[in-house]
């Protein structure tokens, strides 16, 4: 399988990172797309660098005034009075009140960021955008034939939304990689497996019939992003019906995680599209530092030899996965799994 990789990733390193109130280093921190990087270079696959596709494709996903902050934020943030080291949010606006869009960096920080885990340093709009890239590659060798390419994308990004950073997503490009495909295909199917709601995905196509999102994700009840995630999401507009969500219970094993996802395959053999792109979280791994569920390495070649079977021409996103010694053989089960039920 190609492989698209970039390494602009590499200098954005976040140091802010707010959990039960204490501030401590990002868990998605540059390590690991080099034991991804690693991994897959150990299997022999052919790694492609990311080209620059220019402004479109995320344009085609988010706003002119997030991209535009997301590009400025850092700089203008270093120009305030005793700033942090990085752009971090201390104010957002609530919920149904009558909202005016800021002017001030920190006002337009709370707009943007959704939370505290997507906080902005000097190389962090350089890697979303190279990310970005290596996702819309990936969706060109797709389009231009190959049976499935993977995207070894960082920073990750299923939880930015069309206007808003959010768990450590900036630019999100699995939507990214969908809308590109729609360039050819009437109808995409998107399938999450991350162990977190891919949250970003579902707002930006929730209002849209042509790609059907499906999230296979720990019960956001107790597990975040805890606003979204519940079964009863179903799309809104034209696009009820086409989201799908299936929280699942934490600690969930293969036995009960293959029946999720075998129904989730019937619904997209359903919806009958030219092409699916996979939101591949590693993070359900038993030993992941999120410890959601217990999906062993063997369990990822099973899951994604099951999506393999739906006979798509596929782009594989890489999302979250955390640092542990499994991380690297987790990707290689997932992405051997996959070659030998294509």
């Amino acid at each position: 399988m190609k492989i698209v990789y970039s390494d602009a990733h590499k200098d954005h390193d976040p140091q802010l990172f707010m959990v039960r109130g204490r501030l401590k280093r990002s868990n998605e921190q540059p390590e690991r797309a080099f034991r991804l990087l690693s991994a897959v270079e150990h299997d022999g696959h052919e790694v492609i660098a990311g080209e620059d596709f220019g402004a479109g494709p995320r344009a085609a996903i988010h706003t002119p005034e997030y991209l535009r902050f997301l590009e400025t934020a850092y700089a203008r943030w270093r120009l305030l009075d005793d700033p942090s080291d990085e752009v971090m949010p201390n104010i957002h606006p609530f919920p149904g009140e009558p909202c005016t869009y800021p002017e001030s960096v920190v006002g337009q920080a709370g707009y943007h960021m959704g939370d505290n885990a997507c906080s902005i340093g000097p190389h962090t709009w350089a890697a979303a955008v190279g990310s970005a890239h290596v996702a819309t590659h990936a969706a060109q060798l797709v389009l231009q034939g190959e049976r499935a390419a993977y995207a070894l994308c960082r920073p990750p990004g299923h939880h930015a939304y069309a206007d808003r950073a959010n768990g450590f997503c900036y630019l999100n490009n699995t939507a990214i990689a969908a809308q590109q495909l729609r360039a050819a295909h009437e109808r995409v199917a998107i399938l999450d497996i991350d162990v977190h709601h891919g949250n970003g995905t579902q707002g930006i196509f929730y209002r849209r019939a042509d790609v059907l999102t499906i999230s296979l994700h720990g019960d956001p009840r107790n597990f975040t992003p805890f606003f979204t995630g519940y079964a009863h999401e179903r799309g809104e507009g034209a696009g009820l019906g086409y989201n799908i969500n299936k929280p699942l219970a934490l600690g969930t094993d293969i036995d009960g995680y293959l029946p999720a996802l075998r129904d989730a395959c019937e619904s997209i053999r359903a919806f009958a599209p030219g092409a699916l792109v996979v939101a591949l979280g590693l993070d359900t791994h038993e030993r992941d530092p999120y410890k959601g569920m217990k999906i062993t390495t063997p369990g990822f070649a099973q899951l994604l030899a099951e999506i393999a079977r739906l006979g798509l021409p596929t782009v594989l996103v890489q999302e979250g996965g955390y640092l542990s010694d499994d991380l690297g053989p987790n990707l290689a089960s997932a992405l051997r799994g996959f070659a030998g039920a294509a």
